[in-house]
């Protein structure tokens, strides 16, 4: 893995408080756990192609992160490349530690050339698959890595103990330099340039251009159970994921577990991730299998039209010449477009509910807030020529608000009182101006801009209906919430109905997710408890989307108690 889990590091001095926090919640936890992450370029080659690109100890994709629930982690980021960097733990709730949690502006100033941070933070109450990224630009189009959590020692599954655990991390693939192309689309206000290949692992498989040999291969055997760890982290597609002539389990969705239902095929946004269970065939077949991956598209932008493959191929007795491969099998994914099978996909997801893992949905509500999402329209600047619709420069919002990242982290500036000229605290609950969100749209595109947060109280119960919007053509959005995870307690297509839809609310074992797509042309309505301290993005998965400001923060105010209170900022907390 290119790391030490138990190697030793000197880090800096922190605040008395977090000292004693930390040795307090160290002697709760398992282990601590070293990692060091050397920010580098690395020269990496695909589809005949070399590009010197930014990586993590010069490793595509980055170094696995493994852990128990319980333990502590400590990683040391040093950054050596001329971009700014910072690092999210995706999915991690960071309980009292948001100043762990990465995302650039938001809870902390980037890491520049030559500096370096550590990462601290225990993981409390959670176990699964995760992934960690960049989170600066589309840094994290090659900044990326999967972040594993077993269960505490002695603690079982609550399925049946796999042969052996794979994960399978898909990405995409550009000949460009990606911060190249995000910084023409935005200057151009045109959409950017889409990647040249998905890639499984880190290679994009046999279906492209001098590629391959660049194909994941997954050997197996016969008769066993395989537990598969998929993590999307594609810039910015949905994916559909399917192996030739096998049923898959799933059992897990974003690091919680989830009743046990089988399928062909997965769909698995930017930002999800989703354990299945592989149970290979009980005698060698004389065949090797595609696993093949390629988009869900519903937005009237471009998109990467290619499919991903890898090799599933059973491994042959041995010394017996007559067990040789002799067809290769392909699955059958659903269509491009087909919404379809992305409904049925998420209806069948449901919480575990059990006994030992509950779903603890809120059942009064305190806050009720209603968010329309999707595409708009930014004036082109003077004496410049725009490629958005009509001239104009493309632009994403949240009820009507495309957020502007401020200068200074926004966390640093709550926390010391110096939010004046920062952030207004007065992000709109519903949209100012409504309409038939998915009907025709308005004449007016334009959106409004700024930096605009909601604040609630410690433990207030949210129920946030997020909308599509038809403004410029309906579209799938994958929403990802820090620092808490989310009971999805309804959906629906077209327009939400607040004096019908919420009678057929799952409030018994919703999905319970940190990442969760909006459907195209429809509504999802979630619920969770603000009981985290800080302060916490959300946004689109699809990097473009963000990029355009598709995003927003809340604020979560401390509580009275210490173990409600957001701890001080660690010493090498990184300036702007």
């Amino acid at each position: 893995m290119g790391v030490s889990l138990f190697s030793s590091h000197k880090f800096p001095l922190f605040s008395l408080s977090w000292i004693i926090f930390c040795t307090f919640e160290l002697a709760l936890a398992g282990k601590t756990r070293h990692y060091h992450f050397d920010i580098m370029y690395q020269n990496v080659t695909r589809l005949c192609h070399s590009k010197s690109m930014v990586t993590v100890n010069g490793q595509f994709p980055g170094p696995r992160v493994v852990a128990r629930e319980g333990d502590n982690l400590l990683i040391k980021v040093v950054n050596h490349v001329q971009h700014n960097i910072s690092i999210h733990w995706h999915g991690i709730r960071q309980l009292q530690t948001g100043w762990a949690d990465g995302p650039a502006y938001v809870t902390q100033c980037p890491i520049q050339t030559g500096q370096s941070y550590v990462y601290n933070y225990t993981i409390k109450g959670q176990r699964g698959t995760l992934f960690w990224h960049a989170h600066i630009s589309w840094l994290r189009s090659t900044v990326y890595g999967p972040l594993i959590i077993l269960p505490k020692k002695n603690v079982q599954y609550p399925f049946a103990k796999p042969h052996k655990e794979v994960p399978i991390i898909f990405g995409e693939w550009f000949n460009a330099d990606t911060e190249a192309i995000i910084a023409q689309a935005l200057q151009t206000g045109g959409g950017p340039n889409v990647s040249e290949a998905y890639t499984i692992n880190g290679l994009p498989g046999p279906f492209y251009n001098c590629s391959k040999k660049d194909t994941f291969k997954l050997m197996v055997k016969p008769g066993k159970t395989y537990l598969l760890r998929l993590i999307n982290a594609a810039l910015n597609d949905e994916l559909f994921f399917s192996i030739a002539n096998h049923t898959l389990t799933v059992v897990e969705a974003d690091a919680v577990y989830v009743k046990p239902f089988e399928t062909n095929t997965i769909l698995i946004a930017p930002g999800q991730t989703t354990n299945v269970l592989l149970k290979t065939k009980s005698q060698y077949p004389s065949a090797a299998f595609l696993m093949t991956a390629r988009p869900y598209a519903t937005g009237l932008g471009t998109f990467d039209n290619t499919t991903v493959a890898g090799i599933l191929e059973y491994e042959s007795p041995s010394n017996n010449h007559l067990n040789r491969v002799v067809s290769l099998f392909k699955p059958t994914l659903p269509a491009l477009n087909d919404t379809s099978f992305a409904t049925n996909f998420t209806n069948k997801l449901r919480s575990l509910a059990s006994v030992l893992f509950p779903a603890n949905v809120p059942q009064k509500v305190d806050k009720r807030l209603f968010f329309t999402v999707g595409l708009g329209t930014n004036p082109c600047q003077k004496n410049q020529t725009c490629q958005g619709p009509n001239g104009t420069m493309f632009a994403a919002s949240v009820n009507n608000v495309s957020f502007t990242l401020p200068t200074t982290a926004l966390l640093q500036s709550q926390f010391f009182g110096q939010s004046r000229g920062v952030y207004a605290p007065y992000f709109p609950s519903s949209p100012l101006h409504p309409f038939n969100y998915t009907g025709n749209p308005p004449n007016n595109t334009m959106v409004s801009n700024g930096t605009k947060v909601v604040v609630l109280p410690f433990n207030t119960s949210v129920e946030l209906v997020m909308q599509d919007t038809s403004i410029l053509g309906a579209e799938s959005h994958p929403l990802h919430l820090h620092g808490f995870n989310f009971f999805v307690v309804g959906q629906g297509f077209g327009n939400y109905d607040p004096s019908k839809d919420p009678s057929n609310f799952n409030l018994v074992d919703p999905v319970e997710r940190n990442t969760v797509g909006i459907p195209s042309g429809g509504w999802v309505a979630i619920r969770f408890l603000a009981d985290n301290p800080g302060v916490w993005f959300m946004h689109c998965h699809l990097e473009v989307h963000t990029s355009w400001g598709l995003r927003m923060a809340w604020i979560v105010l401390d509580g009275k108690l210490p173990n409600q209170k957001l701890l001080p900022p660690p010493a090498d907390l990184p300036k702007c």
